[in-house]
């Protein structure tokens, strides 16, 4: 039997259940998301080279506007501090002409996939130093780890990819390459860039690829590392829902302070009807409140003993009629004006106790 409890246990704590929504919602606080770092380098690879593909004219006018005018303009100054300033200046200016649209397509390619996979997520936990991660026996493990070959794999799988599409273009176009040597240097130059482009688009696209499959694996990957064992969801929803032990602790609470406060209303009615053993409703009627008799406390056996001994030490009336009261514990609430069918028989009781007490 130890044995059985044993296993039972155990089994309770594998990590066999699907991560709860709660559960991948805490974990996406803390930055851990399904995500595939080559989608990024892919995109920011494609939107680049697309770029190149299709703004490749403009970018080389830019940069022989730059030559022209270093050799033009430059060589005429002196080398005095003031000079190079100016110089260095005019440099840096020109290169963010010719560099920013491609820094600012990179960022936009960076941004779209990172988007994509895991939507708007700032956290600040997956940047905290932790101490845990220069432990160097859990660094060897990660180095011996299934993730590290995985790793390993993607990166031969890319390399191979890369060199192989590389090749076969090259290998396409070899006749223009080796009449290269004839071609004047702009010619030669254009087809240099229209080749460099070529194998750049054909790469990016074997890559996202590899990328997409990658996605697939981070994500079977992350699922699996956040799983939960059957004790763990019992836990979450423990703490979601409440332990049932303060639950019915407060529930509690609440009955006795309704109690409390029914009982309380019990010295000013005007009649409680009773059973006389089982059921006890106490009734209040007043014009201006309303225009039917109110139930200011009701309840069976033990709270009925218990509103029949407050009325009676506030010489409140207690007059038996079984069926009525009955009726009235069943169909009428506590602070709601009694049923219309239930008007004829409690007027007459009323009027019976208005009697005895002299007030008509």
């Amino acid at each position: 039997m130890k044995l059985l409890s044993l296993d039972l246990q155990l089994f309770a704590g594998e990590k066999t259940e699907k991560a709860t929504p709660k559960k991948k919602q805490d974990s996406r606080k803390k930055g851990q998301v399904a995500k595939s770092q080559d989608i990024n380098t892919a995109l920011v690879l494609l939107a680049v080279f697309l770029f190149l593909f299709f703004a490749g004219s403009y970018l080389i006018n830019i940069l022989i506007y730059i030559m022209r005018h270093s050799f033009q303009e430059y060589i005429m100054l002196d080398l005095t501090e003031e000079g190079i300033q100016v110089i260095l200046l005019d440099v840096l200016k020109e290169l963010v002409i010719f560099l920013g649209p491609i820094m600012a397509v990179a960022m936009v390619g960076g941004i779209i996939a990172n988007y994509a996979q895991v939507g708007v997520l700032f956290s600040t936990e997956a940047i905290q130093p932790k101490l845990e991660k220069l432990d160097p026996i859990k660094g060897f493990k990660r180095i011996f780890s299934v993730r590290a070959l995985v790793e390993l794999l993607k990166s031969m799988l890319k390399i191979g990819f890369v060199g192989v599409v590389a090749f076969a273009i090259l290998w396409l176009r070899i006749d223009e390459i080796l009449y290269l040597s004839q071609k004047s240097i702009g010619a030669a130059m254009a087809t240099i860039g229209s080749l460099t482009v070529q194998m750049g688009l054909f790469a990016v696209l074997a890559l996202l690829f590899l990328a997409v499959l990658d996605y697939f694996y981070q994500k079977y990957d992350f699922e699996k590392n956040i799983r939960m064992s059957k004790q763990d969801i019992k836990d979450e929803h423990k703490n979601s829902e409440g332990d049932p032990l303060i639950k019915s602790k407060i529930k509690q609470k609440q009955r006795e302070m309704a109690m409390r406060r029914m009982m309380q209303e019990v010295p000013n009615a005007d009649v409680v009807i009773t059973n006389p053993t089982h059921y006890a409703i106490a009734l209040k009627y007043d014009e201006a409140v309303s225009d039917a008799p109110i139930v200011v406390a009701k309840g069976v056996d033990f709270v009925a003993q218990k509103i029949k001994l407050i009325a009676k030490e506030n010489d409140v009336a207690a007059v038996e009629n079984r069926p009525l009261a009955r009726a009235l514990y069943s169909q009428a609430e506590i602070g709601e004006a009694i049923p219309e069918e239930f008007f004829k028989a409690v007027a007459e009781i009323l009027a019976y106790v208005y009697r005895i007490k002299h007030k008509i």
